[in-house]
């Protein structure tokens, strides 16, 4: 065949196919981050139920003794007076104080900002003062910011007063976080008071509990257990 002949029936042809090496790796690539959004998309699924659960299984702590001292896991104050969260709190709180359940209240919170007068301990003591409760029967920390703060310093005020054992005072949405910080800090047979709220949202209580819980989990491992 001559040169024009065989350029004649090369362009008839048309042109050569060369394989897409690129779109298939494209599709290769796209496959695989298909697989980690899925698996993620379970594996946050999966965390969620768990600590769903595990809130669930807080909510139905309770007293089942009489303690040395309750102690009130603070909240913030709106206009230097506990919010209605908190006066929940203070509420059952009263009950078994009311009742004998305990004989002194520790109560447990710092500076909510430095715009306010009063820190979240003191706010509760002027609150527990007015439903009755002697001055003297009120123990106030008054440094605290997390729940984790909350059990390590009033624990430390129970080693100095030389009592032994309590009653945590909060929500039931908080029972759980609070019973794994207090066992992590070595309470000795904790008690729990945990009140109802119809002030909270309970299901955007809930997520946010949520996220504490997770943070409280990945926290503890770095943290020290006040031993």
């Amino acid at each position: 065949m001559a040169k024009g002949e065989r350029a004649t029936a090369f362009r008839q042809a048309g042109p050569v196919h060369i394989p897409e090496r690129k779109s298939k790796r494209d599709g290769r690539w796209k496959k695989r981050v298909g697989i980690v959004l899925v698996s993620g998309v379970l594996l946050f699924a999966f965390w969620t139920l768990y600590i769903q659960i595990r809130i669930g299984q807080g909510t139905s702590l309770s007293q089942e003794h009489s303690t040395d001292v309750a102690i009130v896991l603070g909240a913030r104050l709106w206009d230097n007076k506990p919010s209605p969260a908190l006066k929940e709190r203070l509420d059952a709180a009263y009950e078994g104080y009311k009742s004998g359940q305990y004989p002194v209240l520790i109560v447990s919170g710092g500076l909510d900002s430095p715009q306010m007068r009063l820190t979240e301990a003191e706010g509760m003591a002027e609150y527990l003062i007015g439903r009755g409760v002697p001055k003297e029967n009120i123990w106030l920390e008054n440094e605290a910011t997390s729940t984790y703060e909350n059990l390590l310093l009033s624990r430390r005020i129970m080693e100095e007063r030389d009592v032994h054992t309590a009653a945590i005072v909060t929500h039931k949405f908080h029972g759980a976080r609070s019973q794994d910080i207090a066992q992590f800090l070595h309470y000795d047979d904790p008690q729990f008071v945990l009140a109802d709220t119809q002030a909270l949202n309970i299901w955007q209580t809930r997520g946010r509990e949520m996220l504490a819980f997770t943070k409280w989990l990945f926290d503890k491992s770095r943290l020290p257990d006040g031993t």
